[in-house]
């Protein structure tokens, strides 16, 4: 098995295990966590008559179903991810609102999406995980009408986002299995370099590409932190394994660790990130580019 494919097995099964359930089941923890991205991804919906949107990496649905909303009948959103408990999940809750969304459970590096059929292909922190990225943008690239828009947002590096660390340094002593965060793999901090990301984008064929970092306020309620850090992220998969005395241990060290982001009942805290633009280009440039 190659590595590449090695690493698509990697993601596909921890998204339909422990990590899909555990997103599943504090999806309320996290809309509320990263309803300021949802809020910036809200003003690139297309404002045209029938306007059809992809969300890549959809989860369980918060930002398709934002969109959604925002297009009323004018457009349709279609979210996509490869996670089968998080499209049941998001699939319920679009049937609970009665909201003008459909999803699918499939890889968007790899699914045939019908050619030039989406006027913006968005993402709120869902496109990190692809184990072939250029790939993954060429479909979707292809997946988009001429000149449609492609913006999504992703997480700048670990070292400027020590919140998203936090459980992991201060567990690391009580956990020996807990595995490093490799450079560039698959996962939250693939597309820290600028560079490669734009190297990405252009490689798959976009143009106009913008990559522009942001610095965005999150919060969540106090009372819901040892929820988070129990569930989520490698310290909470980890968690979700250990015995009841590891688990009271890990807690006991890892809660005061977010002590200085404790603001009264809230934790707050600043989430450094990019926000990517780029085209798909129109056939006049691409018989420019050829001519």
């Amino acid at each position: 098995m190659d590595t590449a494919h090695q690493t698509d097995v990697e993601q596909t099964a921890l998204w339909n295990g422990p990590a899909g359930r555990a997103w599943v089941e504090t999806q309320d923890l996290l809309d509320q966590m990263f309803k300021p991205f949802e809020n910036l991804l809200l003003g690139t919906a297309p404002a045209g008559p029938a306007g059809c949107v992809l969300d890549v990496g959809c989860g369980t649905g918060g930002t398709t179903l934002a969109i959604a909303r925002a297009l009323g009948g004018k457009g349709a959103c279609v979210g996509v991810d490869i996670s089968e408990p998080m499209i049941a999940a998001a699939r319920i809750r679009a049937e609970r609102q009665s909201a003008p969304a459909s999803f699918m459970r499939a890889d968007a590096q790899r699914h045939p999406f019908e050619p030039a059929s989406f006027d913006l292909i968005t993402s709120r922190l869902g496109v990190m995980f692809f184990d072939d990225p250029v790939r993954a943008f060429a479909n979707l690239r292809r997946a988009a009408k001429d000149g449609a828009e492609l913006r999504f947002i992703a997480w700048r590096s670990a070292a400027e986002n020590p919140f998203m660390t936090t459980a992991e340094r201060a567990a690391a002593p009580l956990l020996p299995n807990l595995p490093a965060r490799r450079p560039d793999a698959p996962g939250q901090f693939a597309f820290a370099d600028r560079h490669r990301v734009c190297t990405i984008l252009e490689e798959s064929g976009w143009t106009d590409i913008d990559i522009r970092p942001i610095d965005v306020d999150c919060t969540l309620p106090e009372k819901e932190l040892v929820r988070y850090l129990t569930r989520l992220g490698p310290v909470g998969l980890i968690l979700q394994e250990t015995d009841d005395q590891t688990r009271a241990q890990v807690i006991e060290t890892v809660r005061p660790a977010f002590d200085s982001y404790v603001r009264g009942t809230d934790v707050r805290f600043t989430a450094a990130c990019w926000m990517v633009g780029a085209r798909a280009p129109s056939v006049a440039s691409r018989v420019t580019a050829r001519g």
